[in-house]
């Protein structure tokens, strides 16, 4: 897949990667089938999750990195480089570079069909992904049945734990690496109590939200417009759509829906989970609901179960988040408002007005929804987890 069938003999270089021992794993395993390998850490938790005898730290000030991995390029004649998420600067930044020496970049992220697939595409992921968008490629591809993916057992567990030990072994060492830039907030202690607040209110909200499971699948089923939020500081907003903070995406939507929606649907908005112990936009989304005069026709909540959020709505609006493509699969009408890989004419309501897609949301083409998804397994998806079955590929 994407020119790794034969490593033997190839120069690869490794950024950071998720936090943990996936790329350490990788490593290893290129250094099996031949490959010379290097890599290049930031912080003292790259180091930790790194072999010793090809790692070389940068410790200097941000703005002399481009200079760094621009020489580091030619002394070592790198042919290949592999990184995880192409929107954090020293990453942005190297992508950059190889590109302009012509070297193939390889980027991995959270998986675009989940839960037992990782991304890892060739030029970049998300709005950077060199994916068709046109819909008559699709149509002319032959119609394959999708393959059933391994159970890739991720462990949250480990995830869990990999993080706790990155983020305190990083902040320990912080003095080895004066001028490290993280992508988010780097403090261990911030990360810890936000963990601890996360568990707190996913215990509280199984009693607190007990009632909203039965609510959205019988009494109102099929009469609200599902909006599912992303994380704070999501590359995907930030880099891939105009919004610049999660606040104004959801004004636009509630300012729209009291505006032009039908007067007896409703609005429901769900928190990403990842957020549960760092933001919390309720008090925010009833206040502006109170504002304009549709306070009974919106809910808020956290943890109900997102397939069945999707599968009782009458649609579903999103910035460009990977639930967008989760409610296609299950039929349901879907707006992106962002750059989304699949906001496809024929898989969304693509282009429509957001006045507009109240009244008039169309149903997915499941037939192009498949061929959609088999090209996009074939060329962007490995069946494994960074926190449990190593893809095959990668073996």
């Amino acid at each position: 897949m994407n020119g790794l069938e034969n490593l033997n003999g190839k120069r690869v270089l490794f950024l950071q990667g998720p936090m943990g021992l996936f790329f350490k794993k990788l490593d290893r395993n290129f250094r099996n089938r031949g490959a010379i390998t290097y890599r290049i850490g930031f912080n003292a938790g790259d180091r930790f999750f790194s072999y010793g005898d090809n790692y070389t730290p940068y410790r200097d000030k941000p703005e002399a990195w481009e200079s760094f991995i621009d020489t580091f390029l030619s002394k070592h004649r790198i042919e290949m480089i592999f990184l995880f998420g192409d929107c954090r600067f020293y990453q942005r930044i190297a992508r950059k570079v190889a590109y302009g020496k012509k070297i193939d970049v390889y980027v991995f992220e959270e998986g675009y069909l989940r839960p037992h697939y990782i991304t890892m595409e060739k030029f970049g992921v998300n709005g950077f992904s060199q994916l068709p968008r046109e819909a008559a490629f699709y149509h002319n591809l032959p119609h394959k049945p999708i393959p059933d993916p391994e159970h890739a057992h991720a462990s949250k567990t480990a995830m869990v734990l990999s993080a706790a030990t990155y983020y305190a072994v990083a902040n320990l060492f912080t003095f080895r690496y004066p001028y490290y830039v993280h992508h988010r907030d780097f403090s261990a202690l911030k990360e810890l109590f936000h963990g601890v607040r996360g568990l707190y209110r996913k215990f509280l909200y199984r009693f607190t939200e007990r009632n909203y499971h039965h609510l959205i699948t019988t009494t109102i089923s099929k009469q609200y417009y599902f909006v599912p939020l992303q994380t704070h500081n999501d590359f995907q907003v930030l880099q891939h759509s105009h919004y610049r903070s999660i606040e104004k995406f959801i004004i636009e939507v509630l300012e729209s829906f009291a505006h032009h929606a039908p007067k007896q649907t409703y609005l429901v908005f769900k928190h990403h989970p990842v957020d549960r112990g760092r933001k919390n936009y309720t008090q925010f989304i009833k206040e502006q609901a109170v504002l304009l005069d549709i306070q009974k026709r919106v809910l808020v909540f956290h943890d109900v179960y997102l397939p069945d959020c999707l599968k009782h709505a009458k649609a579903t609006v999103t910035i460009n988040s990977t639930v967008g493509l989760s409610s296609i699969s299950h039929g349901t009408p879907t707006l992106t408002l962002g750059n989304a890989i699949y906001d496809i004419e024929g898989l969304t309501n693509h282009k429509q007005a957001l006045r507009k897609f109240w009244h008039q949301p169309k149903r997915p083409d499941m037939r192009l929804l498949q061929k959609f998804k088999y090209y996009l397994i074939e060329n962007t998806q490995l069946n494994g987890s960074f926190y449990g079955k190593i893809p095959r590929e990668l073996s």
